[in-house]
């Protein structure tokens, strides 16, 4: 990036996710957001008069297991044997 410097060439580094929201030109901008701990990407486009929500933490790991595979039809039977068995927590 040194050599482009002082051109006008259009040039810049590739990032890894992490390093791209250390960068300077992102940190200014707030391009990334770490609720609950979880780097992701601010919500875009933002607007003066109506900001997006921001983002909640991910759920729990199975958090919504049970909710799911009874809206699929999986019966509480099912279930049960399928938890037993060790196919989720």
């Amino acid at each position: 990036m040194a050599l482009f410097e002082d051109s006008d060439a259009c040039a810049a580094p590739v990032l890894t996710f992490s390093e791209a929201a250390e960068h300077p030109h992102n940190v200014a901008r707030g391009t990334f957001i770490n609720p609950g701990g979880v780097l992701q990407a601010a919500p875009a486009p933002r607007f003066g008069r109506t900001p997006a929500a921001r983002p909640r933490p991910p759920a729990a790991v199975g958090q919504d297991t049970y909710a799911v595979l009874r809206e699929c039809g999986v019966t509480d039977e099912e279930f049960l044997a399928w938890k037993i068995a060790g196919a989720f927590p």
